[in-house]
Order: C-alpha cells, then sequence, then structure tokens
C-alpha cells in the first residue's frame, strides 16, 4: 500500500527544509581563509559577528533533515525480515547522527569561538597558551566531525535500502540518498585523516548535491506526483 500522502509530504517538506535551512547557514559562514591554516582561520572566526548564530543555524537544519529521515521510515513501514532491522538501524543512526551534530556545533559554534576570541584579545606574552586552545578545540572539532559524518553517511544509506526495498516511493530517489551517505562516509575518513582538507572538496559537494537531488525528488513527488508503486513494481 502506498504511504498516506500527507505524512509523505510531511517527510518531503522536512527534509528539504533541512537542505536549504543548513545550505543558506553554510553560506553564511566565515571560510574565506585556508580552513587548516589556524592562524588565519582563528582571526577570521575571531572577526565573525555572527558566528554562534550561524552555527545554531547549522544544527537546526540538521534536525530537519533527520526529523524527515525519521518520519520517512515511519512512514514506508518497512516490511518484516532484514528491511524492517535495515529501518530500525537508520533510525537509529539518525537519532545519533543528530546527537553528535548538537555536540560537535557546541564545540564549533560556542568553545571555538570563545577561544579563538581571547587569542585574539590577549596580550603577546599569553598568545602562545590561547593559541594552543583554540587548536585543542579545532581538532576536537576534526574529530567530531569525522564521527558524525560516518554516522549520518550511515543512516543515509540505510534510509536508500529502505526507500529501495519497500517500493513505497520511487526507487530512484533512495539510489541518491544512499550516495549522498557514500559521500558523507568518504568525508568522515577524509577529516579523519587529514582535517579540512582540499581532498574533502568533491565528496562535500557530491553530498549536498545528491541531497538536493533526492529531497527535490521526494517533495515534488509527494506534493504534485503520482503514487511510485505501481511504477517500481513494474520496473521490477
Amino acid at each position: 500500500m502506498p504511504p498516506p500522502r500527507s505524512q509523505l509530504r510531511l517527510a518531503a517538506t522536512l527534509t528539504f527544509a533541512g537542505f536549504v535551512v543548513s545550505l543558506v547557514a553554510g553560506l553564511l559562514h566565515a571560510d574565506s581563509a585556508n580552513a587548516n591554516d589556524h592562524p588565519a582561520t582563528f582571526a577570521e572566526y575571531a572577526r565573525s559577528g555572527i558566528w554562534t548564530a550561524v552555527h545554531l543555524g547549522q544544527f537546526a537544519g540538521m534536525a530537519l533533515l533527520i526529523a524527515g529521515l525519521l518520519v520517512l521510515l515511519f512512514v514506508l513501514k518497512a516490511p518484516g525480515g532484514s528491511l524492517a532491522w535495515t529501518a530500525r538501524f537508520g533510525a537509529a543512526a539518525a537519532v545519533a547522527a543528530l546527537a553528535l551534530y548538537a555536540a560537535l556545533q557546541a564545540v564549533d559554534g560556542v568553545a571555538l569561538k570563545q577561544a579563538v576570541d581571547a587569542w585574539a584579545a590577549a596580550a603577546e606574552p599569553e598568545k602562545a597558551v590561547r593559541f594552543a586552545t583554540a587548536e585543542g578545540m579545532r581538532w576536537l572539532e576534526w574529530g567530531m566531525r569525522s564521527y558524525q559524518s560516518v554516522v549520518l553517511g550511515t543512516a543515509l544509506v540505510l534510509t536508500g535500502a529502505v526507500v529501495v526495498g519497500a517500493r513505497s516511493v520511487s526507487r530512484l530517489a533512495g539510489y541518491a540518498m544512499a550516495l549522498s551517505g557514500l559521500a558523507y562516509l568518504a568525508q568522515g575518513w577524509i577529516l579523519g585523516i587529514e582535517g579540512f582538507s582540499p581532498a574533502n572538496t568533491i565528496p562535500t559537494l557530491a553530498g549536498i548535491g545528491l541531497i538536493l537531488v533526492w529531497s527535490g525528488w521526494l517533495l515534488m513527488s509527494a506534493w504534485f506526483g503520482k503514487d511510485a508503486p505501481a511504477r517500481d513494481r513494474q520496473r521490477g
């Protein structure tokens, strides 16, 4: 049976709204300096007057996205067996990803900002100690972002598998969702090894682009398209 249209619309709207809010907040993020050039980056962060607000916006976007995934997993009502367990693990990974993101934004949006502000305002004899504190916060951010990306990627891969297996909405959206998860898994690995490295440019852009594809696809299908099960059964 196709999922109730109202619930599918809620899931699609939440995920797409989460993408838009995250994108807007990201565009406001101060990032003109090389992220691994800590003196230049910390000076830029210290000058930012909207740093904490931007990171709160990023958290709000992630919360909306995760809420959309959870509603989608509930709406799909995966049949028993391995697909039902996949949905359960996907939901657990999504909740864990949001918890990790909250901790990440507390470190990045609050603790790191306070540390770089203290470094920028410190007298010369204290600057080395203040810089070391800020750099420690930065490395903690690397670790938390690495693990959050891995857990979020896992949630997206598992949810994509449920979308494909349940055949209640377009399977192509599920494939795009799973690919976006693989992009986040790659991001997490690179972050853990190299930090904010240029090597992460392609996985980052791929993840953003693929989330736009599947969230936009779900939104259009839920609000303007026809129910997909009949088409998917014909393909299968």
